[in-house]
């Protein structure tokens, strides 16, 4: 039986079939080989070819207080977004690197977390830096925040706005002695401060607040009393009552009608008119 296996004609058929399929495998190779070459070559010559340009203009409000003579106005600017990183921001650092030094504006971290770069956006209050470019056919106009004193150009004037901040004492007080121990809360009572401590004071809340606008010397305005029920709700604050009583008056907190505008343009997605709702109604169950 294994004679009849193994006979000279059984072997040379199946040499034909190993030569055969060795030259099937070796121009299987050069056609892939081929086709290599092909998309490298390909992929050079696309990579050597210069990108289409695609030029985005952006409008920018500017005012010089070195400059007194001339009102303030709008300057376009051209870019290609090819160079240019997705964010607002990115633009507005290479035009100040690469085409106008004197341009001004704040900005830090470029992570969403200072808050540095707050301005007003295509009439949105937002942060620069986590604003995407958008919609290459039309300008971008970019303002500072609203209803505030300018610095310069996109700089704007938060005095006020700290000093407000400062004054609901934005720290945990304490009747009781401190022992030098942590002061322990509950899973449950630190879970009423999210979507309060995560605030970054970026003041774009209270800057698209109308009422904030008008009344801004006396109203508190949405970041600042957001920041104070997140020291009233907090357990560990003994102060509570005093926190609240330092808002009983008819500007502090009264003059918030719910117009919801801080809500909506909240960079961080919190909810500064709820924090007030809860804040009138502390106060409301006390008095």
């Amino acid at each position: 039986m294994s004679g009849k296996l193994f006979t000279p004609r059984l072997l040379q058929t199946s040499s034909r079939l190993v030569a055969a399929s060795r030259t099937q495998t070796t121009s299987s190779n050069v056609v892939a080989l081929r086709r290599g070459l092909a998309s490298i070559a390909t992929s050079e010559t696309a990579a050597t070819e210069p990108k289409k340009a695609r030029i985005k203009r952006f409008q920018i409000y500017r005012w010089d207080p070195d400059q007194p003579e001339k009102k303030p106005h709008m300057v376009n600017y051209d870019i290609d977004l090819n160079q240019t990183g997705p964010m607002v921001l990115d633009a507005l650092i290479r035009i100040k690197n690469e085409i106008d030094p004197t341009l001004t504006f704040r900005r830090s971290c470029r992570e969403g977390i200072c808050g540095s770069c707050a301005m007003n956006v295509e009439g949105t209050n937002t942060l620069a830096c986590l604003c995407r470019i958008t919609d290459e056919s039309k300008p971008t106009k970019i303002y500072p925040l609203p209803h505030t004193y300018v610095v310069k150009d996109l700089v704007p004037d938060l005095t006020l706005f700290y000093k407000q901040y400062r004054s609901i004492k934005p720290y945990l007080q304490r009747k009781d002695p401190l022992s030098g121990k942590e002061i322990l809360q509950s899973v449950a009572d630190r879970e009423k401060l999210n979507g309060l401590y995560e605030c970054i004071l970026c003041a774009c809340c209270s800057t698209s607040c109308p009422s904030y606008w008008w009344n801004s010397s006396e109203y508190l305005g949405p970041a600042v009393l957001m920041q104070s029920y997140r020291w009233i709700a907090d357990s560990r604050d003994q102060f509570k009552e005093e926190r609240k009583a330092d808002l009983q008056n008819e500007m502090s907190v009264y003059r918030c009608h719910t117009i919801m505008n801080c809500a909506k343009t909240c960079p961080k997605g919190l909810n500064p008119g709820l924090a007030i709702a809860q804040i009138k109604k502390e106060m409301a169950l006390t008095s």
